[in-house]
């Protein structure tokens, strides 16, 4: 069984994000997605209501399948958690040029952490290539439509937090 960890923030989880997650589970049997508990990082949701977020909008909102994914939060290195649930692979999401530099440095690192562990580069869908959990979270504290970004969960959330 191949295994991917799709580590992030996930403050909020967003249509890019799900594309992402579609494509892993095209790819692998079975799909971890870490949201990061970082204590450095200062997160508009907290680690218990992104989890939430996630699971509502993924097994309740589009109905995904619980076998071949779990959410869970981590706060380690991403090749530690790879190395726990024996993952072969770290999945991220690239949306323009610019995010692929940081993210051609962090899969250089892992790869000297773990020369085991792949990285493999993913896009969403170029409807959903803009979408940034920072715009939506702006829009939405400015009383903008986001029903287009996140899920019915995600924008409830969203909604409760203004």
């Amino acid at each position: 069984m191949k295994t991917a960890v799709y580590p992030g923030t996930f403050d909020p989880i967003t249509y890019g994000h799900i594309d992402v997650i579609k494509k892993s589970l095209n790819i692998f049997d079975k799909l971890i997605i870490a949201t990061s508990d970082n204590n450095d990082k200062d997160y508009y949701f907290s680690i218990d209501q992104r989890i939430d977020i996630i699971n509502n909008s993924l097994f309740k909102d589009l109905k995904f399948s619980k076998t071949k994914i779990k959410v869970i939060s981590f706060n380690n290195l991403t090749i530690e958690l790879c190395k726990k649930h024996k993952a072969s692979a770290i999945i991220r999401g690239l949306r323009a040029v610019s995010d692929f530099e940081y993210e051609f440095q962090l899969a250089g690192m892992n790869k000297k952490l773990n020369p085991k562990i792949e990285t493999m580069f993913l896009m969403s869908d170029v409807e959903n290539q803009i979408i940034s959990s920072k715009f939506v979270k702006e829009i939405a504290n400015l009383g903008g439509n986001i029903d287009r970004f996140v899920t019915k969960y995600a924008v409830k959330m969203l909604k409760n937090k203004f």
